[in-house]
């Protein structure tokens, strides 16, 4: 008997009751008339909270009151009045979807202006410039356009780029590296096993650079590696587009000289 009322007890619940309401509402299908203390005492749960679900199951249409005496009793209606809980249930889902239908179009404008607009995304300090990495390495990108220091990366990550390069290698991401240096061209122009290849600007002709630039899917990721250690990744078509244009101007005028 237990196992059966049980399942009544869920199917009740799968037609919209909940879980305290399905057992308020079984308890006063079983006892008739009865005063709170008793519909409370049968379904196990407080009397504070059978008033509740009481008042609940009254305005679906499942319960009615009836006074003997000085006592209010309770009753439940019979259960053909849950079809009722599930045509107007029904019913509000239709208007619910309607009133979608009617607020589609505007939400649709607002989530394309949305993404007009860039996301950008703010690191400090060493681990948030780390993060930064280990977001790159989580993308299924191909290749990745970089323009760098390496004298000013290892002044401040120190064995960063040798441990990041492996990283890169072993997802099979490609990289095209234009750099300057102190240290002269000292990259290999053509690293198949590191999957690289690398453009070398002299210091006299680019004096002024300590940033880390990187462009991947549609992402701009960009280290300051001087001063207060900082970084920001900036996602937006539109400008990694116009950076990936830059970075190939330069690409092509430094393979022509």
């Amino acid at each position: 008997m237990q196992l059966i009322m049980a399942d009544i007890l869920t199917q009740l619940k799968n037609i919209g009751l909940s879980d305290n309401e399905a057992k308020v509402y079984l308890a006063m299908l079983e006892l008739g008339p009865s005063p709170v203390l008793e519909i409370a005492a049968k379904a196990g749960v407080n009397r504070p909270t059978t008033y509740v679900q009481i008042e609940s199951l009254k305005k679906m249409g499942l319960v009615s009151t009836q006074t003997k005496g000085k006592k209010q009793l309770f009753l439940a209606e019979s259960p053909d009045q849950l079809e009722g809980v599930l045509e107007r249930e029904r019913k509000m889902t239709d208007e619910k979807v309607a009133e979608l239908a009617k607020a589609l179009p505007e939400l649709k404008t607002l989530f394309g202006l949305a993404g007009e607009r860039p996301q950008v995304r703010f690191f400090e300090g060493k681990e948030g410039v780390l993060r930064m990495s280990e977001q790159f390495l989580k993308t299924n990108v191909k290749e990745v356009l970089a323009i760098s220091s390496p004298d000013d990366m290892d002044n401040v990550f120190l064995d960063f780029p040798k441990n990041f390069a492996p990283q890169r290698v072993k997802k099979g991401i490609h990289s095209r590296l234009i750099y300057t240096s102190n240290r002269g061209a000292f990259i290999k122009r053509h690293d198949q096993a590191a999957l690289r290849e690398a453009r070398f600007i002299s210091p006299e002709k680019m004096p002024v650079f300590n940033l880390d630039l990187a462009m991947y899917e549609n992402k701009v990721s960009i280290i300051a590696l001087r001063g207060k250690l900082s970084g920001v990744i900036i996602e937006h078509v539109g400008i990694s587009e116009s950076f990936r244009g830059l970075f190939e101007f330069l690409w092509s005028a430094i393979d022509k000289e």
